[in-house]
């Protein structure tokens, strides 16, 4: 069989972006995107490449001519939809480390309009110890804040000739804050007043929410999609069909960067706020508040959960009566989201892992969930009541006194299950969860500061509900709970 390079090739195009990550997640989304608006002649720009971290290889993107298949498949408007794009904006794929001077050579080009990036949450993050003389410098901001300087004094300062960032990263404010350490390291390495406000004033840094579920290589299916497709692709891609990219930005960068007008779920708006409260309470909200008990249930990845009719009425239920209202975004338009992620969360493509979800859900709940609990108890001065539930499940699914090699053990029926958390969380269900009174535990818990920002017991009757879904847990078994929960 042949090789995707040997039955497709590229029309070299001027480098518009530089792209730090050579992940799955870019290749399937941004990347794609930018491929999709050069098909429709929208946009003319290539990418170049560049891995930022020292490990890893580029072979199989030279091997292949950093040409690759995206494939999309999943649920649209209740149909089965596949997708299979050859990307070819690709253009260069280099290392920040061996390919040192071809990539700072990137920051001499006329053409350079963007910078995207996606180094993990912890990529964005300001190091002190990182150093200008390094080649390149240790951290993703060190060695963004090298490469505009290099930019600034191949152009002389020119505030044409800035850059526009446009972050992935899943944290919130990704722009701001990557700002804010190159700025750091500005002051720091001594770079002068004057790139200082060229960085300020020529650049934008934009803060940006993505979402779309990209499931990367399909290592059990690739031969049999090969055979489908009719070549190799070692850097096959996949992903659901959904995306959203939200762009914030005090100024309006829609023009430069009109991916929007290729039919692209593209958002430009000075604030991301509500798209990101959005997709937090209600696409991770439903997760969070159902994997636990659905997986004491019994299930094992997303796709069951959404096939067993108990589990989903009590996602449901959570979703449109407890959820949705709390959006601050128009009812109709929280509702189509929630729809979406129904349909998203069906696809029978993605064998999404419920222990996967799972992991850190103590932090999970209070960032997804507790906004939400608040919002319902001012407006009702009681526990919503699923929400709730919701707090009893995540308790029953860490409830074990086996800590060992830093995972505490659980119990399914006699399965083993691993929970991963923040050690003092483990710790903590480690000393409390089997020596105390059901009410004893709900209240040690609910009162730690520490794991929620806030003492929950003060909410009042959280711990009288939360004591009696736990104890009915414990009673009764998970499924016979929920069926009773939902029936209400």
């Amino acid at each position: 069989m042949k090789k995707i390079n040997e039955l497709y090739s590229r029309t070299p195009r001027p480098i518009r972006i530089v792209q730090f990550g050579e992940g799955n997640f870019l290749r399937g989304f941004v990347d794609y995107m930018v491929d999709v608006a050069n098909g429709k002649g929208v946009f003319d720009g290539d990418v170049a490449i560049v891995k930022p971290i020292p490990f890893g290889s580029l072979d199989r993107f030279h091997a292949q001519d950093n040409i690759y298949t995206i494939s999309l498949r999943g649920k649209m408007n209740g149909k089965t939809y596949v997708e299979n794009r050859v990307v070819t904006c690709v253009q260069k794929a280099l290392d920040a480390y061996g390919d040192y001077k071809e990539f700072m050579a990137l920051a001499h080009l006329d053409s350079l309009q963007f910078v995207v990036s996606n180094t993990t949450e912890a990529g964005i993050a300001y190091d002190p110890e990182d150093r200008f003389e390094l080649t390149p410098p240790n951290s993703y901001p060190g060695k963004l804040t090298k490469f505009l300087y290099e930019r600034f004094q191949a152009f002389h300062g020119d505030p044409e000739k800035g850059l526009v960032m446009l972050p992935v990263e899943l944290i919130e404010d990704n722009g701001k804050n990557l700002k804010k350490c190159v700025l750091k390291l500005t002051d720091r390495w001594k770079l002068g007043d004057g790139f200082r406000k060229w960085v300020e004033e020529s650049n934008i840094f934009c803060s940006t929410l993505v979402d779309r579920i990209i499931t990367g290589y399909p290592r059990d299916e690739a031969p049999k999609m090969w055979e489908s497709l009719g070549y190799e692709d070692d850097l096959l891609d996949t992903g659901e069909p959904f995306s959203l990219w939200v762009i914030e930005s005090d100024r309006d960068i829609s023009k430069k960067f009109p991916l929007d007008k290729a039919g692209l779920h593209i958002v430009f708006t000075k604030n991301q706020r509500p798209y990101r409260e959005r997709k937090v309470r209600i696409l991770n909200g439903a997760h969070t508040s159902t994997v636990l008990a659905g997986y004491l249930m019994g299930r094992n990845i997303v796709l069951e959960c959404m096939n067993d009719p108990v589990i989903r009425k009590l996602m449901e239920t959570i979703v449109f009566r407890e959820i949705v209202p709390t959006v601050k975004l128009p009812r109709e338009e929280a509702v189509g989201f929630a729809n979406s992620v129904f349909e998203r969360f069906e696809n029978p493509f993605v064998k999404h892992a419920l222990l996967s979800i799972s992991l850190n859900s103590v932090s999970k709940w209070k960032a997804r969930i507790l906004p939400t609990f608040r919002d319902n108890y001012a407006a009702t001065k009681t526990p919503p009541k699923y929400l709730t539930f919701s707090f009893a499940a995540l308790m029953a699914f860490y409830t074990s006194d086996i800590l060992e090699n830093g995972v505490l053990i659980g119990n399914r029926g006699g399965e083993a299950y691993e929970i991963r958390d923040d050690r003092k969380v483990l710790e903590f269900f480690a000393a409390n969860s089997k020596g105390k009174s059901t009410r004893a535990f709900v209240t040690a818990f609910a009162s730690n500061t520490g794991f929620w920002g806030e003492d929950l017991t003060k909410y009042s009757g959280f711990v009288d509900l939360v004591t009696k879904d736990l104890e009915d847990i414990r009673k009764n078994g998970m499924q016979a709970t929920v069926e009773a929960l939902v029936k209400e």
